[in-house]
């Protein structure tokens, strides 16, 4: 027995109204837009179209980042405490001379601004120990993604999840666990008959924690940047060097890190980019303490910019010495990518 199409379901005709009129309001707005569009097309022309679409990314780029950068660099070598450039006196080089003011320059207590000094040791303490550190576990985890083992698929977005959490989040979830009474660590530590560590107190432990939460936090990142990198290797010349006798390891130092040698390149200056300009985990994790041990070059020009008494020509003043130091990376990394590439 056959059953006619029509007697199944709802009629067909009653989907087709349904979606008349649910799209009513939309073909409206696109026939106003093809409208507008067609009349501003007939009175700038077709050639000038493009500029038309560019334009609104343009103005939201020159006023949200071309403006602020000349402003910094006005307010660099001005004074006073007023934000209004016109309310500013012209003071030239001299809030770069406050800062590199030193009567000894191996004893930061004798610097006019030794806060800043602080800020400049702690950074380059954070970046030697942090950098190396998130280059060999994130080639050690791609190393290890790349292999066919099990759960794979499920390790690389373990690997991954902390990337996607907010720096907010998870500088107050290690906040919480590094607490002196009631945080988790200390609680097992506890169980053992181990007497609570008073991280929060200890300068050493603070600098060590930002950086473990820093690495924790980060190292998904760069592991996959690296698991790309090695999955772009032919399989063919480790069959071809183990076939020649090479053991893992050696085809580890002449195969992998050669050509690994350009993304061990990009991921090295995107994390001494990072550790320079870190501020947002180690802000909310230590806000800068105990006392000084942990506050960073940028953080110590957001407090010189946004608490009293508000000295924005000493933050201007830092950041363009900071912009400095990234230009610097960045010109590097594109000199070492054109040997490398002219070398290839």
């Amino acid at each position: 027995m056959k059953i006619k199409p029509d007697a199944v379901g709802a009629p067909p005709d009653l989907f087709r109204a349904i979606g008349r009129i649910l799209s009513l309001p939309l073909v409206g707005i696109l026939h106003l837009l093809d409208l507008i569009i067609g009349s501003l097309e007939r009175v700038i022309g077709h050639r000038r179209m493009p500029y038309f679409f560019v334009l609104p990314n343009m103005l939201i780029f020159v006023i949200f980042v071309m403006l602020p950068l000349l402003l910094n660099f006005l307010f660099a070598f001005t004074g006073g405490s007023s934000i209004l450039p016109e309310n500013r006196p012209w003071v030239g080089t001299g809030n770069f001379e406050r800062l590199l003011s030193c009567g000894n320059i191996w004893d930061v207590s004798t610097c006019r601004e030794d806060v800043f000094f602080f800020a400049v040791r702690n950074t380059f303490l954070f970046v030697i120990v942090e950098v190396p550190a998130m280059i060999v576990l994130a080639m050690l985890i791609a190393l290890a993604l790349n292999r066919d083992i099990r759960l794979r698929g499920f390790f690389r977005s373990a690997f991954f999840f902390p990337v996607l959490l907010s720096p907010v989040v998870v500088a107050l979830i290690w906040k919480w666990m590094l607490q002196t009474r009631g945080g988790l660590i200390n609680t097992v530590l506890g169980f053992f008959g181990i007497a609570p560590i008073a991280f929060v107190l200890d300068g050493n432990w603070m600098m060590f924690w930002a950086i473990f939460v820093s690495v924790w936090a980060q190292v998904g990142f760069y592991a996959l940047i690296l698991l790309a990198g090695l999955q772009g290797i032919p399989p063919v010349l480790y069959e071809a060097a183990e076939i020649d006798g090479a053991t893992e390891i050696q085809r580890f130092w002449k195969v992998t890190l050669p050509l690994l040698r350009p993304t061990l390149l990009v991921v090295l200056v995107l994390t001494l980019i990072r550790g320079v300009q870190m501020f947002d985990h180690v802000y909310v994790l230590t806000g800068g303490g105990p006392g000084t041990a942990t506050v960073l070059t940028v953080q110590y020009i957001y407090r010189t910019a946004f608490e009293p008494p508000n000295n924005w020509g000493m933050a201007a003043s830092v950041s363009l010495m900071l912009a400095a130091v990234l230009a610097v990376l960045t010109v590097i990394q594109l000199l070492l990518n054109r040997r490398q590439t002219e070398s290839a």
